[in-house]
Parts: C-alpha cells; structure tokens; sequence
C-alpha cells in the first residue's frame, strides 16, 4: 500500500521551481531515505507533504486520501528542521503542553509513554536548555510521536548530532519501525548512516525525482565489477564464460561486459589473446553507496 503518493508536485518561488513534477511514493512499512544536494529540494518537499506549504500544482495523497483531508493529517507526525521546543521547560512539559494542544484522551499517559520510548527520563525536571543536541532531537521526535501517527517525516534528524547521538537516534527509528510499523521518511546528507537504516531510496535533483530503488537494488548497483571492452563483445562473453565458468555477468547496451565473479584480470586478457580477441579497455570498477549517490546528484560533495 502506498502511504504517500505525489503526482506532478511542484512548488515555485518567483522564477524557480524548488520542487519541479515530483513523482514520489512511499511504502507501507518505508524507511525511506530522501537524499540530494543542499537546495535539492528535500526540505521543502516534506514541508508540502505535512501540509506547512501549498503547492503550485500537482497532488498529495496519504493513505490514499487527499492531503487536506483532516484524517490524513492526523496520521503524520513531523519534525520539519528543528524540534519547536520551549527551552525554559523540561521535557515532560513540553511534551505535557504539545499534548495538551493537540486536545489528546489521556495525555498523562501518552507523555509517559513518549518520553519512556525516546529514552528521557520521566522524573527529570532540568530544563531543554540544558540538554544535549541528540536529547533535543529525540524529545522532538517524541512530540511528533504524540497522538500515534502511523507516518513520520523527519527532515535531517541526525543533522549536528555527535556519533553517540547519531547511534541513538538511529536505534530509536528502527525501533519505531520495527515494533509499531511507523513509515518513515527521512532527509539525510550523512549517506553512510542512512544507509543503515533505510530500506528504500529516493533521490532529488534540482527538484526533480532521478530514481527511486530498494536497499536490495542499490545493493546490486553498487557491486565492485570488472569492465572491459572489445569490438566483439558477444564472442568475448562466449569464451569467457567456458574460461571461467561464469555465473554473475552482464553486456551492457554500449557493448561493454561487466564480470561480478571474482577472476584475475591479467588471466582474463590472456583468455581472450588467446581467443584472438583484442582488448580495447578493461579495469576494475569499484563503487560504494555514497559514489552512487553523489554520481545520480551531479558528483558535487554537499549533499
């Protein structure tokens, strides 16, 4: 089932387009990482997700019902850059007034039970002010778990957060997703961090969606291969693959070969010399996640 569905979503800013035909869509059960450069338009995509800005054009859907329907807007919860929090107040009192305007059955109850699954102690009086940024960030995560929500937006979470912060917060999420089956959809420019927890994808680019794919898929992607060109490729696999016995191998349309199984490159030119195949070009290619998302983004380092 489809938690969010975007069709032709753009928003315009004078002459730019921030969010230019945005075609996304989010799974049941999502963790869904939104990764592209600063200005992308990431933040301002799940401002109009959670209904902060109009768009120009296009439509939303959550759960399969219009955005500005009341009952999809009860079913998010949001922190959308940073956490609105009142710093001269400890956290069961901010949690306390959020609940309080939000009109819930029993906030006393939901409050202890939101500070229990963020990791804040209950009984803890000191003011915000003098928390550290992960505290922060988790109690803001705990406000926008306030009333329940099946679907979390979380606009870089883990943004400015030192590595205990980072662990923290991404044990917190998976946690969410695991044992309450939240969706999630989060921003991230820390790539190899994402990584661990997001089961799918999506990239933007100058406001335009450029792929969307599954961790299995980038997986696939991101495999290290042996490339190599010859002017007759398809003899060139054919004798390869009795050569070498060959299980994980592909021609690409521009008739270079890609080998996944692991072989020596020096044995493999030597197979085809002796085939009197030439070798016009042949070298390994290695690519980690971060080199696949940086090459979809333009290959700028400020993500």
């Amino acid at each position: 089932m489809a938690v969010i569905q975007t069709r032709g979503l753009s928003k315009r800013y004078k002459d730019k387009w921030a969010v230019d035909h945005l075609e996304l869509q989010v799974e049941q059960g999502d963790v869904y990482g939104f990764i592209g450069q600063n200005g992308a338009g990431k933040s301002t995509t799940l401002k109009l997700l959670c209904g902060l800005a109009s768009p120009t054009e296009g439509e939303i859907t959550i759960f399969d019902r219009p955005l500005r329907n009341t009952v999809a807007h009860r079913r998010i919860g949001m922190l959308i850059e940073q956490p609105g929090l009142y710093h001269d107040l400890s956290a069961r009192e901010n949690l306390s007034l959020y609940a309080t305007l939000l009109g819930l059955d029993d906030p006393k109850r939901q409050v202890d039970e939101t500070l229990k699954t963020v990791g804040l102690a209950p009984g803890e009086k000191k003011p915000v002010k003098q928390y550290s940024m992960g505290m922060k960030q988790r109690l803001g995560v705990g406000i926008a778990l306030l009333g329940s929500p099946d679907l979390l937006l979380l606009d870089e979470p883990i943004n400015g957060l030192d590595p205990e912060g980072i662990r923290e917060m991404r044990e917190l999420l998976q946690r969410l997703n695991r044992e309450r089956g939240l969706t999630i959809l989060l921003s991230s420019h820390i790539l190899g961090e994402l990584s661990k927890i997001a089961t799918r994808y999506g990239i933007i680019r100058q406001g335009k969606m450029m792929e969307q794919l599954s961790a299995q898929e980038l997986e696939q992607k991101c495999r290290d291969y042996l490339r190599l060109r010859t002017e007759e490729p398809p003899k060139a696999a054919a004798v390869l693959e009795q050569a070498f016995s060959l299980k994980h191998w592909e021609m690409r349309p521009e008739g270079e070969l890609r080998i996944y199984d692991r072989v020596d490159a020096k044995a493999v030119g030597q197979a085809l010399a002796q085939a009197g195949i030439a070798v016009e070009e042949m070298g390994a290619h290695q690519q980690d996640l971060e080199g696949y998302f940086l090459e979809k983004m333009g290959g700028e380092s400020h993500v």
